[in-house]
């Protein structure tokens, strides 16, 4: 992936907008809607075939992507707060909806992406301290597979003490 500075501008969109991407199951994109590509700033050209990730904001914590990707890898759907960094290096914050998606037959053939504008208290209130906690995590440790174990480790903490499985605690955040 490029790097790209950070503006630390943010990039919204409105309420009645929803962003749209569908990819294969190699999570490379199939499909991305005009307002993806309004708030990504990336054309159509440059992202059908490449892999979402291409959008990662480096504040957005792996073990969340990681619950994501096990979630939506056997056949459940997940919503998930996601921040997303555009081609000049803005950001932007959705709640997003990822579902899998099926052919005809049953056979699991890519993944659907729905992405809401999100409640800002949400965000800035619940998700942007628990997603600095954990980038901070994954930052101590000397190599990326050991900080995403404990940053795994930490969000599932996180979880166990609210007694909350990862869709409860979102769902209940709204």
């Amino acid at each position: 992936m490029r790097e790209v500075s950070l503006t630390g501008h943010e990039r919204r969109f409105d309420d009645n907008e929803v962003i749209v991407s569908k990819t294969d199951l190699k999570g490379r994109m199939t499909y991305c809607n005009q307002v993806f590509l309004r708030l990504s700033g990336y054309s159509e050209l440059e992202l059908l075939g490449q892999p979402h990730s291409i959008i990662r904001h480096p504040q957005m914590p792996r073990c969340v992507f990681r619950l994501l990707w096990d979630t939506i890898q056997s056949g459940r759907e997940i919503f998930a707060y996601v921040v997303n960094r555009s081609k000049n290096g803005d950001h932007y914050w959705v709640l997003a909806h990822v579902t899998p998606s099926y052919d005809r037959t049953g056979k699991l053939v890519g993944y659907h992406s729905n992405r809401r504008v999100p409640e800002r208290h949400i965000v800035e209130d619940t998700i942007v301290p628990l997603y600095r906690d954990l980038c901070a995590e994954e930052a101590r440790h000397q190599n990326r597979k050991s900080g995403l174990a404990a940053s795994t480790e930490m969000v599932m903490g996180f979880l166990e003490e609210r007694q909350q499985p990862y869709d409860e605690f979102i769902a209940r955040l709204a």
